[in-house]
């Protein structure tokens, strides 16, 4: 079974999105509009900046970056290079900042300059010689006008398959962050999930909110080469400001995290119901929010179930069958596991185990932490952490964490984290 193919890989989508859709609109930021031709101009003068900085291939990259289409540019630019991404929490501070900044062995760092304060405290002074700050719009991009544009600036075949693309770290529940390895078929996966999930198709427009260190905004680049979708870009989340922005610009799907529905529901009713927005699909959505959202703003609400080792969607959930996350995806098998690790019947709770039905679409681990690996996968299947149970229609219901964490709007929050603040 090759469900997600060797190629083309996400760079190939790109020149491909780029060839045949030159006017697309990729993304549109604080009003300017971002399409595909003048991205594949910004991605060639930055992949040439980043060449003359001496990255390259299998070279890491760090971002401390808010939402941007500059950050766009970036992250397509690294891409193509070939270099390994780890986008940063601009959240984090102090312990667990510190700790990602060493521990990522980072070639470069690239950051806003309003984050200058915070790092400089916790860098070394021979890492702090490897930090570029971002300024203002386009301030880490030029035009070298000794390079000509119409050359070619990446070779065939930079980045395979199962070549790992991005570190993200997660906070998990406990611990110290893990950086999760994500490969470009696991990107490609993530955002094949949730085409189907979102029932995604030409000229939707996608609200997107979620901060772009998080898997929940990365798979959606890819989404916009597969489907020619295009995004409304915030810098964001703002519960206030939430609906004025889907109205005003025609959005048609928005994702969620845990607490989001909640909170917006939390907001004044005003116009409820005047907007263009069909679907609404993410995690963490217990049935009465659910419904209780679809009943006020007339969107269906799709919850699903996944996680940054799994290729981020493990269950996708097209018919909003309620309390429940959907069904498996197609490309992974799923049991739910007592404490003794043997399966559990229909509907009975347990620890959901994850496996692949096709090679490279969970992580190949967490970076510079083999041990870490070995706890979370074992003979093939990725012991998730998290509680559930699968019915008798094969619908798979999610039932919590085995050890609870604390959620802020969408992010996970570890004890480890608290006990550092404390």
């Amino acid at each position: 079974m090759n469900l997600i193919p060797d190629s083309p890989s996400t760079a190939e989508l790109f020149f491909d999105y780029v060839q045949n859709s030159p006017q697309h609109v990729f993304a549109k930021f604080n009003g300017r509009e971002l399409t595909a031709n003048e991205l594949h101009h910004l991605v060639q003068d930055t992949v040439r900046q980043l060449r003359d900085l001496g990255i390259e291939s299998g070279d890491r990259v760090a971002y401390m970056l808010d939402n941007n289409l500059d950050l766009i540019v970036l992250i397509f630019s690294l891409m193509l290079i070939g270099s390994i991404q780890i986008p940063i929490n601009t959240k984090l501070r102090n312990d667990s900042l510190k700790f990602i900044v060493s521990h990522c062995e980072a070639k470069l760092i690239l950051a806003e300059k309003s984050y200058q304060p915070i790092l400089t405290p916790l860098v070394s002074p021979q890492l702090s010689d490897k930090i570029i700050y971002r300024h203002s719009q386009h301030s880490f991009q030029w035009h070298n006008p000794k390079h000509d544009r119409s050359t070619v600036v990446v070779e065939d075949g930079v980045l395979g398959a199962d070549d790992v693309q991005f570190i993200l770290y997660t906070s998990g529940t406990t611990g110290e962050p893990k950086g999760v390895l994500v490969t470009d078929r696991m990107l490609r996966a993530a955002a094949d999930a949730c085409a189907q999930t979102s029932s995604a198709s030409a000229n939707d427009r996608f609200l997107l909110w979620e901060p772009l260190f998080h898997i929940g905004a990365l798979q959606i680049l890819p989404l916009v080469l597969l489907k020619h979708i295009s995004l409304i870009l915030v810098s964001t989340f703002s519960a206030s400001q939430f609906w004025e922005c889907v109205r005003s610009e025609r959005v048609t799907k928005i994702h969620f995290l845990g607490g989001i529905l909640q909170i917006l529901l939390r907001q004044p009713a005003k116009d409820d119901r005047n907007h263009s927005c069909q679907i609404a699909w993410g995690g963490g959505a217990p049935t009465h929010v659910a419904k209780a959202f679809e009943q006020r703003f007339g969107i269906e609400v799709r919850e699903n179930y996944g996680m940054t080792e799994a290729s981020s969607l493990t269950s996708i959930n097209t018919d909003g069958h309620k309390g429940s996350v959907g069904h498996v995806a197609p490309y992974f098998k799923v049991k739910i596991v007592s404490e003794s690790g043997t399966r559990v019947g229909n509907s009975q709770t347990g620890e959901i185990l994850v496996r692949a039905k096709q090679d490279g679409l969970i992580t190949p681990g967490y970076f510079n932490n083999p041990e870490a690996t070995q706890r979370a996968i074992r003979n093939g299947w990725l012991h998730t952490g998290d509680l559930g149970a699968i019915d008798s229609d094969n619908y798979l219901y999610y039932r919590g964490r085995l050890k609870e964490c604390i959620r802020r709007k969408g992010e996970n929050i570890s004890g480890w984290e608290i006990e550092r603040v404390i």
